[in-house]
């Protein structure tokens, strides 16, 4: 049976969880607690030199890079399939598929941080290795007024726009099926769901699209990738601060999209 070293909120994690469930494949579980350094651990670096999660062990041989493992299960187990057959469609899956790694992941973690996680720190502020603390000081002290969180809110608030214009055209993200962009991308938008910030297109008319879309996607089995593995404690964290963080999320917005 495959291996999968993950963890329960990690997004590129959330990812292959999707795909996995989608196409009804068993894992081992090998859950890491990266708060404790678990991904920086000798044994696993041996697996993934760069410490990050996920990685998938298959017939002896570990995988890192949520992208390339999805590619290699559509490839390795086709039952199931989650790429288009028409090549076109395949075409556009992977653009959408490239803006987790081409910005949106940068945008979601420094959102995430700023208006949750950096709570973390304050609560028990040695879960983390000093050094990572350190790097991160300036969020955990600023969160949403950190320079960076304007650029990240609006790259969050584009792809939401761009993700609407889609979905008006095609039932999907890259037309008939759900596919590998959808397990790519579904992930994001929980993230703002988790944060109470649905709202960011639930209450825009233009945006409606994107609630049918979800919902859908919800009610799939591959949503089990993320619903099953939901820290309830943390959880709550996250939708207790970014219901606070609303009004400063509007603000920003309002900026952004402001005439120059």
């Amino acid at each position: 049976m495959m291996e999968l070293y993950h963890n329960d909120l990690s997004i590129c994690a959330q990812k292959v969880r999707l795909a996995l469930a989608e196409k009804g494949l068993a894992f081992e579980s090998r859950h890491l607690d990266l708060k404790i350094g678990e991904s920086h651990s000798p044994d696993y670096l041996k697996l993934n030199p760069k410490g990050v999660v996920p990685t998938l062990v298959d017939r002896g041989r570990p995988i890192g890079e949520s992208t390339i493992i999805n590619e290699y299960l559509d490839e390795a187990y086709p039952e199931h399939p989650l790429r288009p057959a028409d090549l076109l469609e395949r075409t556009d899956m992977r653009r959408w598929v490239m803006l987790t790694d081409t910005g949106l992941s940068g945008a979601c973690g420094l959102v995430s941080f700023a208006i949750a996680f950096r709570h973390e720190y304050t609560m028990a502020p040695t879960w983390k290795a000093p050094e990572k603390r350190a790097a991160r000081a300036v969020l955990i002290e600023k969160g949403l007024e950190h320079p960076g969180a304007p650029q990240a809110v609006l790259a969050y608030d584009q792809f939401l726009s761009d993700l609407a214009r889609q979905l008006d055209q095609s039932p999907w993200i890259a037309g008939r099926s759900f596919s590998l962009a959808e397990a790519a991308l579904i992930p994001y938008v929980r993230r703002l769901e988790d944060m109470a910030l649905a709202w960011m297109w639930e209450e825009a008319k233009d945006r409606a699209s994107i609630t049918r879309w979800y919902a859908a996607c919800k009610a799939r089995p591959g949503f089990r990738g993320i619903s099953d593995w939901a820290p309830q404690a943390l959880h709550a964290l996250m939708k207790e601060k970014g219901l606070e963080a609303r009004p400063r999320m509007e603000e920003l917005l309002r900026a952004a999209r402001a005439p120059s």
